[in-house]
């Protein structure tokens, strides 16, 4: 934790008003801004303002929209971050054996977050492009970075927060989605089929470090022709499970 005397509430303020836009809200009014991050309307306008003076929201006078300058910090993270640049060759090798769409996601809060990618544009396509952010609960990989969680953490996730229902196949019933986090824990793996986005079947594994801590997952986007009851755990899950314990010793 830092230490009261060390947190400038400025910041907090203004990254707050940052991460108000995402896929739901591109463009936001001052009104809009202060609902979301939490603030007077009055600040929220000086915090709009005042981003769009930097350059990372552009704004028609009453909107306010980001701007490709916030692109700089996925950008820097992409190319400097130790680990995407240690998965990306083994996420290029999967793609090439086998002919399908790879990522490696980290968890952050409600969110999982692509840091890397590799596979046939074909399968490219869902709009999973690096640095996407997905709900943790309705995709593979969520579910298994939450399983990986220590139990009482994992409560107080459940605790803070709702299920969205994304598709009619998500689940949001939390008792039931205990449960599923619970088999992931045991199998250490998950399948995740149309909760997140209809015609999307992924697989996931955890990535260890070698105290045992998941410090990303690993996942796979299965083609038509893996649909197929049991064939993405016969002829994928294997692959996965092999790359994770390659990947252990480097994490």
């Amino acid at each position: 934790m830092i230490a009261k005397g060390d947190l400038i509430g400025g910041m907090v303020k203004g990254m707050a008003v940052l991460e108000s836009f995402d896929t739901e809200r591109q463009r936001l009014n001052a009104t809009l801004a202060a609902q979301r991050a939490g603030l007077t309307r009055a600040a929220a306008r000086r915090h709009l303002l005042t981003l769009a003076h930097l350059g990372y929201l552009e704004t028609d006078g009453s909107y306010f929209w980001l701007a490709p300058k916030v692109l700089r910090f996925s950008g820097s993270y992409l190319a400097s971050a130790r680990l995407p640049r240690l998965l990306q060759p083994t996420l290029n090798r999967m793609a090439a054996q086998s002919g399908e769409a790879f990522s490696a996601v980290v968890l952050d809060g409600d969110e999982v977050v692509i840091v890397a990618r590799s596979g046939p544009t074909r399968l490219l396509a869902y709009g999973l492009h690096l640095g996407a952010r997905l709900p943790a609960h309705a995709t593979s990989t969520g579910r298994v970075l939450l399983a990986a969680m220590p139990k009482a953490a994992f409560s107080a996730w459940m605790k803070a927060r709702t299920l969205p229902r994304l598709t009619a196949h998500t689940t949001v019933e939390p008792r039931k989605f205990r449960m599923l986090i619970e088999q992931a824990r045991v199998d250490d793996w998950c399948v995740a089929s149309e909760e997140h986005e209809l015609g999307v079947h992924a697989l996931a594994v955890p990535l260890r470090n070698m105290q045992g801590r998941a410090v990303a997952a690993l996942n796979v986007v299965a083609s038509p022709q893996r649909l197929v009851a049991g064939a993405m755990q016969r002829d994928l899950l294997p692959m996965l499970l092999e790359a994770a314990r390659e990947l252990r010793p480097l994490l």
